[in-house]
């Protein structure tokens, strides 16, 4: 190991271990057990730990907002979480390295055919609490009300609530096994998703996981990651904008 990677190392792992927290909550990112987890935040942090040269052990989570807490409280060192502001004052953020949507599901025969049309008022949407979208919803909304609960197209179903968000990949699945649900094909928000550690990491540690982001970016890694994982390539972020 090089003396730059040994300190990096010793920055971003001080336990000698590098504890991804890994939330499978977001079958995009994460899929499987928490004995046996896989996707592309799993190897992200695999690869990230190789060329640490240290071991990883990931903490796997039901939902961002556990993944965030262990990040914020120093039981991981490093989160896959979506940009948000705010997770900003304790994240230190990369790029991002995929891209995902959330959209809304509403009944077959509800008059709300656009996002624009579900922030009314009387309209009721169900969330999954202290995920992207609830975050983005709770600054973006002017009229609708939240309903918080552990998964928000659950909730949407169980309380007979007049919309529920999520993610577009899990609500079309459930859309389709549903005939009585549609979703309103049109986003609410567009959900980045990128590798962060605790605000207080060296700038040398930030700069080499926004490095690192880009390369595996770059050389494919993570659009074949995405593949294996049976997630669509084409969910891979763009290019970071070079300054």
């Amino acid at each position: 190991m090089t003396t730059s990677n040994r300190a990096l190392a010793a920055d971003l792992a001080p336990t000698g271990t590098l504890r991804a927290s890994i939330n499978l909550g977001n079958p995009v990112l994460a899929q499987g057990t928490p004995e046996a987890p896989g996707g592309v935040t799993v190897d992200l942090a695999r690869e990230i730990g190789a060329r640490l040269g240290v071991p990883v052990e990931l903490l796997c989570f039901d939902a961002a907002r556990k993944s965030y807490e262990a990040m914020a409280t120093g039981r991981a060192d490093l989160c896959f979480l979506a940009v948000d502001p705010a997770r900003e004052a304790e994240v230190a953020f990369t790029a991002p390295y995929v891209v995902i949507e959330g959209v809304y599901a509403v009944p077959r025969d509800s008059a709300l055919r656009t996002p624009q049309d579900v922030d009314a008022p009387g309209v009721r949407i169900g969330v999954k609490a202290g995920s992207a979208y609830d975050l983005h919803l709770t600054r973006a909304l002017r009229h609708a009300t939240l309903v918080r609960g552990a998964e928000g197209v659950d909730t949407f179903a169980e309380q007979g609530l007049e919309a529920g968000a999520g993610i577009r990949q899990p609500m079309t699945a459930y859309a389709a096994a549903h005939p009585e649900v549609r979703l309103i094909d049109e986003r609410f928000m567009e959900i980045r998703q990128a590798v962060g550690t605790t605000v207080g990491r060296s700038a040398e540690t930030v700069a080499f996981l926004r490095a690192t982001v880009e390369e595996l970016k770059g050389n494919g890694f993570v659009a074949a990651s995405l593949a294996r994982s049976g997630q669509d390539p084409a969910l891979q972020a763009p290019p970071a904008p070079t300054t």
